[in-house]
């Protein structure tokens, strides 16, 4: 990937399986970042170190799991509850892991096994708040946040991922033939085993229901799985659906009799996920929220045959089918030919869709499958869309239309209490704020800015908070701009913060002042010089020819401040303002919209030091 860091990896093992472990690593993060191995020396910069003689965390399978979150690492300086030193992320300069107690709590473990992968009940009923009980978080130095971030989409990648949504062209889709041939290139030269193959797929599967079905909604999932590698791709997806949450059953009615499906089966079973008969199928069909379609793939010709051929006219008209690269009964090329094969809800191609997903209609195509080396591409000519972040799965296809009125997300686990609360409402925030930053959640401290004329006309804009204490809370914009007209002609205001995943909103009001020019100046000249002189180009909220205009002026500033010991002076028309809270409201979302609602407000007729808390009816 362009401009990204290479990784290097040094291994210090007492086993030999940690060896192979480190090398499916790097076969992995080589979809995501150029790779280099080195054995003769450590880059302080780049090394991942594992020391063996220690215990690792029972919940993960590294003693501190780096939390990536869609496009970007977020990373920090994490320090254990029971081990304050135990495990440091040393900016984006690679990571260090020390031995931890297996009784350690790992919040990555937490977040994303129990909060993102079943209901965020275990999470908040075992921790109130979790940067207070489990660990605390560092930001990164202004030195390190500077580095180039190791994962991103960049702006090519954005623009294939609108492009192929708008233009089906822009997609290959393959032949038989073709998929054949890249599945014995992969197991032959590029030295991958079926089982790999296996197991990204069955990854790519789960993860795509997972993005189209919410567990919540859709908590039964029943997996029928045909004798092939298509039924074995089935098997894998079916364990990590239920590692996401979601209460599995699986139909398995002519297993194939080979050392790998034998370990699939019996991975299940050590999960105590039931294997259902096919004859028991007709009654309890449809009690399931979801009904995965792994039975054939593309090598399938012919008629299906019995036990498939009933099987398949039972799942007809069913809601909430997935087919697995290709709907069973179709022709791999042609499509449903016959009149006799699935159409499924949703379908996820697999490597590289193949042609008869042309003549999908359903709602939901999704291409599963990061594994694709470039030879490949090369070689067979693909034209695939770029996979956002670390995603194992990419929308594909037509987007549906979208009935706004039945969007809606269910707010399931969470739970606030008056005696959960901070007297202090600040502590409160801080204790909220450092929750979002723990869970990893993009640009925590982004707000909603609402303010107003003196007409009472509204406006609302996002703005990135840089600095709260018990003072207030600091943003710094252009004065010039349209909400700083506002704020000095009505300076009261709101600010709204919402943390999508942790089901939280903090709305905060007050009456906003400038801050000094001693901290717009502190504060402006720690920004990155970019910044800067982006901040003497913008003659913020006014009417402007057009974007040359901007492009134009900065490079005329980047000329004239080339010289980097020259000091940037902060414009008179840019600085900071503060907000004093006359009034908190923490929101927590609740089952059935019966969402917490507690404020904090000063009385006249109280002292006030003091905060009045009161809670409210959703």
């Amino acid at each position: 990937m362009p401009g990204t860091k290479r990784i290097c990896f040094i291994v210090v093992a007492r086993i030999g399986a940690w060896v192979g472990s480190t090398f499916s690593m790097c076969r992995l993060l080589g979809t995501y970042a150029d790779l280099s191995t080195s054995s003769s020396s450590i880059h302080a910069n780049n090394s991942l170190r594992y020391l063996s003689n220690s215990t690792f965390h029972k919940e993960c399978s590294l003693a501190f799991c780096p939390n990536l979150h869609r496009n970007r690492l977020r990373v920090g300086t994490c320090k254990w509850q029971d081990k304050p030193a135990s495990a440091k992320v040393h900016g984006y300069h690679g990571i260090t892991l020390s031995p931890i107690a297996p009784t350690s709590a790992c919040l990555h473990c937490i977040q994303e096994r129990q909060s993102l992968f079943k209901p965020p009940v275990t999470v908040y009923d075992k921790y109130q708040s979790l940067s207070h009980r489990v660990h605390t978080y560092t930001p990164l130095s202004k030195s390190q946040a500077s580095d180039q971030q190791l994962f991103h989409t960049t702006k090519k990648d954005m623009d294939s991922l609108v492009q192929h949504l708008h233009d089906p062209n822009s997609i290959s889709y393959i032949s038989q033939e073709a998929a054949a041939a890249i599945d014995e290139l992969l197991m032959g030269p590029l030295g991958f085993s079926v089982d790999q193959l296996m197991e990204l797929a069955g990854l790519s599967v789960a993860s795509a229901i997972f993005e189209a079905y919410p567990v919540q909604a859709n908590n039964r999932v029943l997996v029928i799985c045909g004798p092939g590698n298509n039924g074995g791709d089935g098997l894998v997806a079916a364990r990590h659906l239920h590692h996401f949450g979601y209460s599995l059953s699986v139909c398995y009615p002519k297993r194939t009799d080979k050392p790998l499906y034998h370990g699939l089966v019996t991975q299940l079973e050590s999960l105590s996920i039931p294997f259902l008969l096919e004859d028991e199928l007709p009654s309890i069909l449809s009690s399931f929220d979801v009904v995965v379609d792994a039975i054939f793939g593309f090598s399938f010709r012919g008629q299906p045959r019995p036990p498939f051929d009933a099987l398949i006219q039972k799942l007809v008209g069913l809601p909430n089918v997935v087919s697995v690269d290709i709907p069973s009964g179709w022709h791999v090329e042609e499509g449903d030919i016959n009149g006799i094969g699935l159409h499924p809800d949703m379908l996820v191609s697999l490597t590289a869709p193949k042609l008869c997903a042309r003549k999908f209609k359903g709602l939901h195509h999704f291409l599963g499958g990061r594994f694709v080396p470039p030879l490949i591409a090369e070689k067979f000519g693909l034209k695939l869309p770029p996979y956002p972040g670390t995603s194992q799965c990419v929308w594909i296809g037509k987007l549906p239309s979208i009935d706004v009125g039945s969007l809606r997300e269910n707010y399931v686990g969470a739970v606030l209490l008056e005696e959960h609360l901070n007297a202090d409402p600040f502590s409160q925030f801080k204790e909220w704020f450092e929750d979002a930053v723990a869970m990893g959640l993009p640009e925590p401290n982004a707000m909603t800015l609402a303010t107003a004329n003196k007409e009472g006309h509204p406006s609302a804009r996002m703005v990135l908070l840089k600095g709260y204490d018990e003072h207030g809370f600091v943003w710094y914009t252009n004065y010039g701009s349209r909400k700083a007209l506002e704020l000095a002609s009505n300076p009261w205001a709101s600010i709204v913060f919402f943390w999508e995943r942790l089901h939280r909103q903090a709305r905060i009001t007050g009456c906003v002042e400038k801050v000094s020019s001693e901290e717009s100046d502190e504060y402006f000249h720690s920004r990155p010089r970019e910044s800067q002189i982006g901040a003497l180009v913008s003659a913020q909220s006014t009417v402007i020819a057009g974007r040359h205009v901007l492009d134009q002026a900065y490079e005329d500033l980047q000329s004239r401040y080339a010289d980097k010991s020259i000091i940037i002076p902060r414009p008179d028309h840019w600085g900071g303002f503060r907000l004093q809270p006359e009034a908190f409201e923490f929101w927590q979302g609740r089952e059935s919209r019966l969402h917490d609602r507690l404020t904090y407000t000063k009385e006249m007729a109280v002292d006030k030091s003091n905060w009045v808390i009161h809670r409210l009816a959703p």
